[in-house]
């Protein structure tokens, strides 16, 4: 599932999209994003870390996205702010490990239907943009 720290960050960025290379502070994205200040503030800081944005400090300060809007996807945005986006770590791509409690990955009889579930929602979050987002494309897939 979702995080909330995910909606909040993904709700930025898109507000960052479309101000289409304008700068907009935290008190600005809150607002847009309807988010709480302080919680956005802490989320934007994780995505200057890796990336995703750039902040200016200062008086006139704020955020602007650090790539296009159609370079950055969802997945992209969810795996910084939740981590993988596959159900169980077994069939994770970017994180992979053993369940604690599964004997045997080749005989384990829940894997097929959870590497199915992961590539289908890779493909999505992957083929959709911050861009495809700022422009409403494609509202139907996250209806």
């Amino acid at each position: 599932m979702l995080s909330q720290k995910a909606r909040y960050g993904l709700r930025a960025l898109v507000e960052l999209a479309r101000a289409d290379g304008a700068q907009l502070t935290s008190a600005e994205l809150a607002l847009r994003a309807d988010a709480p200040r302080k919680f956005l503030e802490a989320i934007l800081l994780e995505l200057a870390r890796n990336r995703i944005v750039v902040s200016r400090r200062g008086k006139f300060g704020g955020y602007i996205l650090a790539r296009q809007p159609s370079e950055i996807s969802f997945a992209e945005v969810i795996r910084i702010v939740d981590g993988p986006l596959a159900l169980a770590p077994c069939v994770s791509r970017t994180a992979f490990r053993k369940c604690d409690d599964c004997p045997d990955l080749a005989t384990c009889s829940l894997r097929e239907a959870l590497l199915r579930a992961r590539d289908a929602t890779a493909s999505v979050l992957e083929g959709y943009s911050l861009a495809d987002a700022a422009v409403g494309q494609g509202a139907e897939v996250f209806a």
